[in-house]
């Protein structure tokens, strides 16, 4: 999602006559798109903006800025805190970024030409223009439209929606993305219809709890959500070959998505369904609205309609209170389920969440130990689920080259697992069928003598 973001600014930026570098030294401006899940990821946009204050010095006019997450929770506090920042944008004024740097840049103080150690000097009574913008604003989630597009780029990803109003416990996301709203499907449809003219074949679609999309705005009708009607429109966009989505809410789904997935012919056989935990105190301590045995439910009804579907999920380990007991009674529902991967998490306290506050703070050591058992775990399903693929024929997408070879190109099943196989440039965009000759670490690599 937060790339999604960064791609609609950068785009604002080429319409008004901005160029992208890769370069730092080059740029005029730099923006930091943040994310606040995890105080990790903080702690990195606020390292990265610390290694940037030596460009700053031998260059007084580059902006500097963060956008997204963090800058939405912490504001002007990030003005007050770092001084070489010029700019902090909220989640809901991405579109308003372009405007703010161009006022930056027309405010700049003039620096005369005396050369030291830490550049030039700033010259006497001007003052630096310095703005933070965490407004709201109604209709902001139709703003994240456009796309900057590499020559033959395959995938795309498209934002249906903005913001969340479940609230679980740990997840500061509700106060920095506020809640939800959807986009008008006919609007979404028509950006789909634009990324299939440039070339676009395949299209994931964003939202915070994607499944409810709309659940607030649009109508059910014949029985069939909001989300479910979308789907069925993007399956309809010519050119656009696959469809995949992220991320879905166990509590919202229903018989209409697991139908939807079974019988449209572009819509993926992959499902990320965040799991959270394996405990049902626990997961009454997070407010995630399901139980176990729901979302057993829906796995096993997902696997029974969808034969060879893929099931990854999210976990975290360690929340507050987590007892060993309810700690392996996740693991014990991890070894069952099988799952085909998962992103597992070490609780992370978030400002202003209710988990944050909670007594029973699990020690770091053992969210590390927990982390680790749950990931052999899942390497264990992981890799047997990749090696059942041995000796099948798999349709990719080819996406490009291999990361690690230049001489071999890259693809995804419909499953979403990566695929490298002996190719050219050529391939790229098509979709192939390749046999799966062998498994190494977990990648999938395609016999040559089908090519």
């Amino acid at each position: 999602m937060n790339e999604r973001d960064s791609e609609q600014v950068a785009r604002q930026f080429q319409k008004r006559g901005y160029e992208l570098t890769e370069n730092e030294t080059q740029a005029d401006v730099i923006l930091l798109n943040t994310c606040s899940v995890r105080d990790q990821a903080e702690q990195k946009a606020l390292s990265n903006m610390g290694r940037l204050r030596d460009l700053k010095r031998r260059n007084p006019s580059l902006v500097l800025g963060f956008m997204g997450c963090m800058a939405q929770s912490r504001g002007q506090e990030l003005l007050d805190r770092l001084p070489d920042v010029d700019l902090v944008v909220g989640t809901q004024r991405f579109h308003r970024v372009v405007d703010h740097v161009n006022e930056i840049l027309e405010n700049k103080p003039e620096y005369d030409s005396v050369g030291s150690t830490r550049g030039p000097r700033v010259l006497p009574n001007l003052e630096r223009l310095r703005v933070a913008d965490i407004e709201e604003e109604a209709g902001s989630q139709s703003t994240i439209r456009d796309h900057v597009l590499s020559p033959k780029q395959v995938s795309a990803f498209v934002s249906i929606m903005q913001g969340c109003n479940m609230h679980c416990t740990f997840c500061i996301v509700p106060s920095t993305r506020g809640s939800e709203r959807g986009r008008p499907i006919p609007e979404i449809v028509e950006e789909v219809r634009t990324l299939s003219a440039s070339g676009v074949k395949e299209v994931t679609l964003l939202g915070q709890i994607v499944n409810f999309y709309g659940r607030h705005e649009f109508p059910t009708v014949n029985g069939k959500t909001p989300f479910v009607r979308l789907l069925e429109a993007v399956n309809d966009v010519a050119g656009i070959e696959r469809i995949r989505f992220t991320s879905p809410h166990p509590g919202g789904f229903r018989r209409d998505l697991i139908e939807a997935i079974a019988e449209l012919p572009k819509l993926c056989e992959h499902v990320h369904l965040p799991l959270q935990s394996g405990s049902n105190r626990v997961l009454k301590a997070m407010h995630r609205t399901y139980t176990v045995e729901k979302y057993r439910k829906i796995v096993e009804q997902l696997r029974e309609r969808i034969p060879g579907v893929a099931v990854t999920t999210d976990m975290i380990v360690g929340f507050p209170g987590e007892t060993e007991v309810e700690f392996l009674e996740t693991l014990k529902l991890a070894e069952e389920i099988q799952f085909d991967q998962a992103f597992i998490f070490r609780y992370s306290p978030r400002k202003d969440t209710p988990a944050a506050t909670m007594e029973g703070q699990c020690p770091e050591e053992e969210k590390k130990r927990r982390n680790q058992e749950l990931l052999a775990v899942i390497n264990q399903s992981a890799k047997q689920k990749l090696q059942a693929d041995v000796g099948t024929e798999q349709e990719i997408l080819v996406e490009g080259e291999s990361k690690t070879n230049p001489h071999r190109m890259m693809g995804r099943t419909r499953q979403n697992r990566i695929v490298v196989f002996p190719g050219n440039e050529r391939h790229l965009g098509q979709l192939l069928h390749v046999r799966i000759e062998k498994v190494i670490g977990f990648t999938l690599l395609g016999a040559p003598d089908i090519l």
